[in-house]
């Protein structure tokens, strides 16, 4: 029996958005653990209780979904002009796997009240009453993300009356703006890889289906809902209990991500399980949302159901949520198509909790489709703060 004593490290547990994860400050991990690697990787995953068999993260702080699999850590920022590095790893459940291969946009909510109540901002720069904008460069994707702070008394406010479907409890409202969210480095530098609004994918077991492509705020798949006999209204049950589903939108996937170039081969696609994501598109059309508030076809411009590390996700990512407003502001994406054509610099659209407003501006220059921001409001609060404790990995303890 191992006897030795359990690491004790300064955690603080947030929600930020629709997700919640363990933030560090990077001098607080062990220093085995500063520097990417085995050892970092090997401590999160203890740190959240994974891989677990049984799918419930009993023994770690997780909470066995993807919106609660996750882990930040923050950094006084390298690049010039930014306040932090936020760093962010996506933990699988089930296998031995941090995916460190995009951001997640609800936590990048959070990133902005952690680093101001962690000593980050430069106590000038804090008023008594208003808001605090950080600057934060978002280490994964290399992009920058303005979140701006309220705050009440010189500290963070996170109590107030904004409601965000799939959240139960209001909370202040923090409004983030992604900067340049094109992943250019992504998909051979193009928001469009292939340079068109729409593609058609060859799925095995599927079949030829009709596909918009872009790496914007994360690369993603939209599909028409229909083509895969969706309604495009569906909530977590009526997909994640039906394993035949989950196999064959895996396989729509995978797809993608071997023509957007993420992937070289198909089994390459079980180490990238947190890029791209796939999502469903249908036009307008009324439903019960999962807190069994109707949501009426005219309160919204479309539907939109997204898959997050091989699950119907229960409300939306923040970073596919760039992508919806980056893909419905373009003419002719299937997005912009469910959403009624035509031009457009904001969108409402109908997810399994509820609806969410996001905007974007493009432009289309020499050829091509940029987007030189995507704004969207959300929440963030912290749960709880001291020390994780875990067993030291033996990578960690050496």
């Amino acid at each position: 029996m191992d006897s030795g004593k359990q690491l004790r490290i300064p955690a603080t547990l947030m929600r930020g958005g629709t997700s919640k994860g363990v933030f560090f400050r990077l001098a607080d991990l062990p220093p085995a653990a500063r520097e990417p690697g085995p050892a970092r990787d090997a401590l999160l995953l203890r740190v959240i209780g994974s891989p677990d068999p049984y799918g419930k993260h009993t023994d770690g702080m997780g909470g066995a979904t993807s919106s609660t699999s996750k882990c930040v850590i923050i950094a006084p920022s390298t690049q010039p002009g930014h306040d932090v590095d936020y760093l962010y790893g996506q933990v699988s459940i089930d296998s031995a796997f941090v995916d460190w291969s995009g951001n997640c946009g609800n936590l990048s909510t959070a990133v902005g009240p952690f680093a101001l109540a962690n000593g980050f901002i430069p106590a000038a720069r804090v008023p008594r009453e208003g808001t605090v904008t950080v600057r934060v460069w978002q280490a994964n994707i290399g992009k920058t993300i303005l979140v701006h702070v309220p705050v009440a008394g010189g500290e963070v406010c996170e109590l107030g009356d904004f409601e965000l479907d799939g959240v139960a409890f209001p909370a202040a409202e923090v409004v983030l703006e992604f900067i340049d969210p094109a992943d250019d480095g992504e998909a051979g530098g193009a928001m469009f890889p292939s340079g068109e609004p729409v593609d058609t994918l060859d799925v095995p077991g599927v079949g030829r289906l009709a596909a918009t492509l872009i790496s914007a705020g994360i690369p993603t798949v939209f599909v028409n809902a229909v083509d895969l006999g969706y309604e495009g209204t569906e909530l977590q049950a009526a997909i994640n209990e039906d394993k035949a589903a989950l196999a064959r939108l895996e396989a729509v996937r995978v797809a993608g991500a071997l023509r957007m170039g993420l992937i070289r081969t198909a089994a390459e696609a079980a180490t990238r399980q947190h890029t791209p994501k796939l999502a469903l598109v249908a036009p307008p059309r009324a439903y019960v949302a999962s807190s069994g508030r109707a949501v009426a076809a005219g309160d919204i411009d479309l539907n939109v159901r997204a898959l997050s590390m091989g699950k119907l996700h229960h409300a939306m990512m923040g970073t596919a949520s760039v992508a919806i407003a980056t893909a419905a502001a373009v003419p002719g994406t299937l997005v912009n198509l469910a959403a009624g054509g035509g031009t457009r610099d904001a969108v409402r659209f109908g997810h399994p909790s509820g609806t969410l407003r996001v905007g974007a501006s493009v432009q289309h220059l020499d050829g091509r489709w940029t987007v030189t921001r995507a704004v969207m409001s959300r929440s963030a609060r912290v749960l709880m703060e001291g020390w994780v404790r875990v067993p030291a990995p033996e990578s960690v303890a050496r």
